[in-house]
């Protein structure tokens, strides 16, 4: 069995419609929305193509109107274009957002999966970078060899006793040093990351005709351009 884990779309669609690895499940970390020009599109395909999917920090904020409490680097950012995936989305694909679970327990073959968008103590909005000693305590008592998380749009795979904590990286919007989209694959009991060029400049054209002030389309192109987490607004 073939599983493709992903997370963090943050609406592009051309990332996320670039990978082309067939798969039998697709699985989804959360943060289907918010950052980039096409949440509308996003929403659909997952909606039609994931078999597991959890709910992110701002699919919670898109579907219950809530701040996504992000970092004082990308609240512009997200206030801006979170307006305009409010305007965009249906009702429908804002109760898709809301009724995502939180959490999930899932077995396959031999293998137990732990899924949470950001950590299992918090799962919306708990930040945890991958080295930290926190993430002993976070994965004690779990109920999984694989604990699966997002949120940091940063790529590991970190063993931990005897589980192994993986997050797949962003597809959407990498923080990694490059623009390539990031994903991971489960197959037959073993993981690994992956990632695959897209073509950058099509959603940075989409996001410039965003009615969003220009110095943040300037923020959000750059990070897609370079991969990096961007300086200050201002």
């Amino acid at each position: 069995m073939k599983l493709i884990i992903i997370s963090d779309i943050h609406a592009n669609f051309d990332a996320l419609s670039a990978l082309t690895e067939t798969y039998d499940e697709l699985w989804v970390l959360g943060d289907l929305v918010n950052y980039g020009p096409e949440p509308s599109a996003v929403v659909d395909f997952v909606k039609s193509k994931a078999a597991v999917v959890v709910r992110g920090n701002h699919d919670h904020s898109i579907g219950y109107g809530e701040d996504p409490r992000c970092s004082s680097l990308y609240r512009e950012m997200a206030e801006a274009t979170g307006r305009i995936t409010d305007s965009v989305l249906t009702f429908d694909q804002k109760l898709f957002l809301r009724g995502l679970p939180l959490t999930l327990e899932i077995q396959r073959e031999n293998t137990r999966f732990y899924l949470c968008h950001a950590t299992p103590s918090d799962p919306l909005f708990g930040y945890c970078e991958a080295e930290s000693h926190r993430w002993i305590h976070e994965l004690d008592n779990l109920p999984a060899n694989v604990v699966l998380t997002g949120h940091t749009h940063v790529p590991v795979i970190r063993t931990i006793g005897n589980r192994k904590l993986v997050n797949p990286g962003s597809i959407g919007q990498p923080k990694m040093g490059r623009p390539d989209a990031c994903y991971a694959v489960w197959e037959d009991g073993d993981i690994e990351l992956r990632s695959y060029p897209y073509d950058v400049w099509k959603t940075v054209s989409k996001i410039r005709k965003l009615l969003i002030p220009v110095h943040v389309q300037d923020k959000l192109a750059a990070n897609l351009y370079t991969g990096e987490i961007p300086s200050p607004i201002g």
